[in-house]
């Protein structure tokens, strides 16, 4: 593939336009940690939103998606669209309660909930583990897809692709903090929308396609087009859509979908100006991600199946990548018919998702760093300005740390399945750490434990042990639920001082709650203010009506795609009612 200048000139741009973005912030996000962190705790629904929606877009999201419809057709995806719950109950529940928590990052709420040398170990490891281990394994995935598409649309080798690309974005993270990052992913946002629309229009005009019409009849894709998978066999119903709706959405951990809101979700709801601000910023991303982005990818998806039937077809068009090749280079490997201009904006466009998740990720994994592990254990003193400058450094070196690993990874398929793997379990206690006083840290670190030891045992002890992913992610969940469970009652309880005074904070209310509010009430009243008053069943019904409405835009959308006008039309005045209702119930929620 040669680009022309005109394809050149859009990627130069874009690389100019973050750097300018970073260094017109740079001063005023150096002022102190919390600008640094959280851009001041001043920002809009609408730029969290869209924010939140540009850091899940990243350039293994296509790929993810890619080889999930190679594999399992598109009812595969319910691997991820599951997660909709928990991201639902996380904007009508979880988003306020995180704001008027009032910490900085989500780790810090562990000091804030629990009390003791459990709860200051926790914070100290989970900084490190969260924001450096776990941080760069999904960084060093995200740049496993950027070494991808270099290699299949730019011929670059995997450590060009690196310097390149981790280089500017290191540079306008360390510089403008999350108020650059927030800024930088809403025009990325819009360009890598508008490059996975000209992907998707370029691949259906594909001469081996023919068009819409063509992919829809072909015959290697007429059986993978389905929504929902055949329940008739029942270990694809159970792999791909009954496992994941009952089990895996409340009960795993995994980033951007964390029960309870985790991670850059939690970054981004702390910099709200509010919580009204809060929950809109989560509810857009939810309804973004679930409902707008999806066909673009799966498009270009089926389109590749047609084209490149297997893994020997992509070898031979692409032999500088064949010691990375899988199903998720599908994507790649169709966007190199992008013709001239289109091109560029499409290659700019996939830098644009990349950087979007990687500045966030630095930002987030350097905040860990900082503020809950240099700060609270090695240097409590340190002024705002040292915070900010070990903010910066810590950028640069996760940069280069995800950079290296990614060297050795192979496919974002098996990755999102280790990480599905490590989190299984301890979802549930991070939605119950809110709403039952007797959750303490100790419980916290026998999930996290058990978890990972099961992982390991399945990815390293016994990786033949005959179990299929969903057998062992059941097999996660149900001994590390029990063991923290168990944990939870045999060890001390955490300091009633300590819940007295989170409970007066938070006010999370509920039959769970009962035994702690009685004694704040001793002290005086408790929980009486309205807006602080339980709202968790308007919450949970608001769940319900969100979900109702963005699944059926989501299938709506499809089945108008397909050409089934019955099925498109219900779905779409389902999607229209559902709202309404929702817009009735939401406003309830907020009086």
């Amino acid at each position: 593939m040669v680009l022309t200048p005109i394809d050149w000139a859009s990627i130069v741009v874009f690389f100019v336009v973050s750097l300018l973005v970073g260094l017109s912030v740079a001063r005023k996000s150096g002022i102190d940690s919390v600008e640094y962190f959280a851009a001041g705790r001043k920002m809009p629904w609408w730029l969290l939103g869209t924010s939140m929606v540009a850091t899940t877009f990243s350039t293994d999201t296509p790929n993810l998606v890619t080889s999930i419809v190679r594999n399992e057709g598109v009812a595969g995806n319910w691997a991820w669209w599951a997660f909709l719950l928990t991201g639902m109950l996380t904007v009508f529940v979880y988003a306020a309660l995180w704001q008027r928590s009032g910490v900085l990052t989500d780790i810090e709420f562990y000091e804030l909930r629990y009390s003791g040398k459990a709860a200051a170990f926790l914070r100290g490891f989970r900084a490190i583990y969260l924001g450096v281990i776990f941080n760069v394994l999904i960084m060093a995935s995200v740049t496993l897809a950027a070494i991808k598409i270099g290699a299949v649309m730019l011929n670059l080798t995997p450590i060009q692709t690196i310097l390149i690309a981790g280089v500017v974005t290191a540079v306008y993270s360390s510089l403008g903090g999350l108020r650059g990052v927030l800024i930088t992913d809403f025009f990325q946002f819009i360009l890598a929308m508008i490059g996975s629309v000209g992907a998707a229009y370029v691949a259906l005009n594909h001469p081996s396609v023919g068009g819409l019409s063509g992919l829809l009849s072909h015959e290697s894709v007429r059986d993978r087009l389905n929504l929902f998978p055949d329940f008739s066999n029942t270990d694809q119903a159970l792999a791909v859509f009954i496992i994941p709706i009952a089990v895996q959405w409340w009960s795993v951990w995994y980033p951007g979908s964390e029960p309870g809101g985790g991670a850059f979700i939690a970054q981004r709801m702390l910099a709200a100006k509010d919580h009204r601000n809060a929950i809109g910023a989560t509810f857009l991303f939810n309804a973004a991600h679930y409902a707008l982005r999806p066909w673009p990818w799966i498009l270009v998806a089926l389109c590749s199946i047609v084209v490149f039937p297997d893994l020997d077809s992509l070898r031979a068009a692409f032999p500088n990548a064949a010691n990375v090749v899988d199903h998720d280079m599908g994507y790649s490997a169709m966007l190199t018919f992008l013709p001239p201009g289109l091109m560029g904006l499409v290659v700019a466009s996939l830098i644009a998702a990349y950087m979007s998740t990687i500045s966030t990720l630095l930002n987030l994994g350097s905040s860990y760093v900082t503020h809950d592990f240099y700060q609270r254990f090695i240097h409590p003193e340190s002024t705002e300005k040292h915070l900010v400058q070990v903010g910066r450094i810590t950028t640069v070196l996760l940069m280069a740390a995800s950079g290296f690993i990614a060297l050795f990874l192979v496919d974002a398929y098996k990755t999102f399945q280790i990480i599905l793997q490590v989190g299984a379990g301890t979802g549930l206690l991070f939605i119950l750490r809110w709403f039952w006083w007797r959750i303490n840290a100790v419980s916290e670190i026998a999930a996290m434990l058990i978890s990972f030891a099961i992982a390991y045992y399945f990815a390293q002890i016994n990786p033949e042990s005959g179990l299929r992913p969903w057998e062992q992610l059941l097999v996660g969940v149900a001994v590390s639920t029990v063991g923290w469970v168990l944990v939870a009652f045999i060890s001390p309880a955490t300091d009633e001082a300590k819940l007295i005074s989170f409970y007066r904070k938070v006010t999370p209310g509920g039959p769970g709650w009962r035994r702690i509010r009685a004694k704040v009430e001793l002290e005086g009243p408790a929980g009486d203010d309205p807006a602080t008053a339980w709202k968790v069943p308007q919450g949970i019904l608001c769940m319900v009506l969100g979900c109702a409405g963005v699944y059926s835009a989501l299938f709506a959308t499809g089945y108008w795609i397909y050409g089934m006008v019955p099925l498109a039309t219900g779905m779409t005045l389902i999607a229209v009612a559902s709202s309404f209702a929702l817009f009735k119930a939401w406003n309830a929620l907020l009086e």
